[in-house]
């Protein structure tokens, strides 16, 4: 069994299906409603462990009574958590999501890890033990970075969820064996997807690719330049796709190339579409 790594934000999503996101000063009664662990790093735990490995998840939570559904969720799907602001007595960060049913698209307010920074701890060193594979999504960046030189010190692979350009990403983005971005992505100064998988290169990126929902997947890896089909099918709810897939390429890139990586990911986060909520692909 293979040991992955999770650096990064942990919310609680209050997560609503509606058919249609309400205007201002419309009140809307929601057709399906859920609470979940959420977060990129936190979703991504989920699937890796999901897919029969062991996950731990660092990030903030701290004494509210609202971290402890987290914590008991995250127990649920195996996910170990070491919690970098265990004294911190404010709610986490709480998101609100809006998925359209007819569409699958998600609208989002959330505060993210603002205010809740933290270094890993004293000890870390022995969290670093028996590590096989990191991933970083840059919504705790000191802890990223410590993480970061680390474990690539010891040849382990680091994967960067790049789903926007946050800063410090410049200081942990050389340690990257594998960058996974957005289509929005963009290193500062750059116009378009296709200059910054370049600019990543580079920069001593090994392997880079940009996703784009249900369209290909363009990528730089492997001695090769290619693109990717993504399985279609019929979307209910796209809320953590990107998220999965990144915890489904840090199962499969332990077990195969880059490119077929790649390809299983959108398979696995293509299934997660077919259904309401980030974690009813699981169990459906």
């Amino acid at each position: 069994m293979t040991t992955g790594l999770f650096i990064g934000l942990i919310t609680l999503d209050c997560i609503y299906r509606v058919d249609h996101v309400p205007g201002s000063n419309e009140k809307l009664v929601a057709e399906a409603s859920l609470l979940v662990a959420g977060g990129p790093a936190t979703n991504a735990a989920v699937t890796f462990a999901a897919l029969g490995n062991r996950a731990t998840l660092i990030g903030s939570l701290g004494q509210h009574p609202l971290a402890d559904l987290v914590r008991s969720e995250l127990a649920e799907w195996g996910v170990a958590v070491v919690d970098l602001t265990p004294q911190l007595k404010a709610p986490p960060p709480l998101s609100t999501i809006l998925v359209t049913a007819a569409t699958g698209d998600r609208a989002v307010v959330s505060r993210n890890a603002l205010g809740r920074q933290a270094a890993l701890p004293n000890d870390a060193e022995r969290l670093l033990q028996g590590i096989d594979i990191v991933l970083i999504d840059g919504h705790q960046m000191a802890a990223g970075l410590a993480v970061a030189q680390w474990t690539r010190s010891q040849n382990i692979p680091i994967v960067i969820d790049a789903g926007s350009w946050k800063p410090g990403f410049d200081q942990i983005l050389p340690w990257a064996t594998s960058v996974i971005a957005a289509a929005k992505f963009r290193l500062p100064g750059l116009a378009t997807a296709v200059t910054t998988r370049q600019a990543l290169v580079n920069r001593g990126v090994a392997e880079v690719a940009t996703t784009h929902g249900p369209n290909p997947i363009q990528y730089i890896g492997d001695g090769e330049t290619g693109n990717l089909a993504v399985p279609q099918v019929v979307v209910k709810d796209t809320l953590g796709a990107g998220d999965i897939f990144h915890g489904a390429f840090c199962h499969y890139r332990l077990q195969a190339a880059f490119p077929q990586a790649l390809g299983n990911a959108a398979r696995v986060a293509a299934q997660s579409c077919r259904y309401f909520g980030p974690r009813a692909w699981l169990h459906p």
